[in-house]
């Protein structure tokens, strides 16, 4: 059919699922995982020097994220920083809302709290009058991801928050940041945000580290009691090593996220173009100027996903159809259905997301697979 021309390496197209470790955060990270094993918490000098690096890292997280370093709250990633919020801000009896696309790290538990779910658009931006008949001061949180983990699609806080700011100015405004800070200054992109959740895998830094920042104002009830760390709003011994490679990642990408946006954007939008053009029956959900740099999702006609994915990592592409949250699962995806995709289109999605890792090669050699497996599954000659 094809050859890698990089028989020892494979073109991943996954970054959106998870990135490797950066070469300088997993240096940065050894020394707190061997010599510097104390634990934070405790008295003696390698509890302090453990301490002192969390602090650094605090300090990092805070300057690079707009907020107060008494406002970080260090997790153990994505999923636990955004249940934090909702239900931190809820507590007992407040009413979470949210778009009919957020992660279901996010809608699960906005459900659990009376949810109300916001319509969007079949462009996948949330529907604001929607938004004016779902708000009232029974609403405790509102939140809107900054990009959507499917289909990428880039989301204006600013309107969202003018909208909670008239019809619900005590609902706490909490945003999913774990794909768009990879392609946004957050500082600027969620600066009207009461909360900000991140990922550390998603940059750069390992599984199991993540951030939840908040402003002073914020009060959250906490939903893992214990010894009281992170100032009584997350208890457990602190992650040292992972929360050094978090700040260490997230002060890399900050020096290099202009470049790599701009290459990024580059690589996706040759490769986008490609195969639309090189695949009848094939269109990207989102266009170039309204997804991340490094997101693509296509609609590929008369193919399912999951045979697709599989044809695809026989020739060294690994690729997904959705998220990645599953255990692999190939449910129908619930983002192109509040987007109006009919099941039997969506049945054919293919997301192709790119990051720091990612080398020309990779999109030439996914251009070359993509089209001949799509006309292998499709019976073509």
């Amino acid at each position: 059919m094809m050859e890698n021309p990089n028989l020892d390496r494979l073109a991943y197209l996954d970054c959106a699922a998870s990135t490797p470790v950066r070469p300088i955060v997993l240096d940065a990270m050894m020394p707190y995982l061997t010599e510097q094993f104390g634990n934070p918490s405790g008295a003696h000098r390698l509890a302090r020097s453990s301490r002192h690096a969390i602090d650094d890292a605090r300090e990092v997280c805070a300057s690079l994220l707009g907020f107060d370093p008494h406002g970080i709250v260090f997790t153990s990633g994505g999923t636990e920083s955004d249940n934090l919020a909702i239900h931190g801000a809820c507590g007992l009896s407040g009413v979470a809302a949210c778009p009919a696309t957020e992660h279901h790290a996010v809608l699960y538990p906005v459900q659990a709290h009376r949810g109300r779910i916001i319509n969007v658009t079949p462009e996948g931006d949330v529907d604001l009058e929607h938004l004016e008949a779902v708000l009232d001061d029974e609403v405790a949180v509102l939140s809107v991801m900054l990009v959507n983990n499917e289909s990428g699609r880039m989301i204006d806080l600013e309107p969202i928050a003018e909208v909670r700011d008239r019809l619900a100015p005590r609902a706490l405004l909490h945003t999913d940041a774990v794909q768009a800070v990879n392609w946004m200054d957050i500082a600027t992109a969620a600066s009207r945000a009461d909360l900000v959740s991140l990922s550390g895998h998603k940059f750069g830094a390992p599984k199991g580290v993540g951030v939840l920042a908040a402003r002073p104002h914020v009060n959250l009830t906490a939903q893992m009691q214990g010894g009281g760390q992170e100032a009584e709003r997350r208890s457990g011994t602190h992650n040292t090593a992972g929360i050094v490679a978090l700040g260490t990642a997230l002060q890399c990408l900050h020096e290099s996220r202009e470049d790599e946006i701009r290459r990024l954007g580059l690589l996706s939008e040759r490769l986008g173009e490609r195969l639309v053009g090189a695949i009848p029956g094939c269109h990207e959900t989102i266009s170039k100027n309204h997804r991340a740099a490094g997101l693509l999702q296509l609609l590929i006609e008369d193919v399912e996903s999951e045979a697709l994915l599989v044809l695809l990592e026989r020739f060294d592409v690994m690729a997904s159809a959705a998220a990645s949250c599953a255990s692999g699962a190939m449910d129908p995806s619930h983002v192109l259905a509040a987007m109006g995709v009919d099941r039997v289109a969506a049945a054919g999605s293919l997301r192709l997301s790119i990051g720091w890792c990612t080398e020309d090669w990779e999109i030439d050699h996914a251009t070359q697979v993509v089209p001949k497996c799509v006309e292998q599954l499709r019976g073509s000659p």
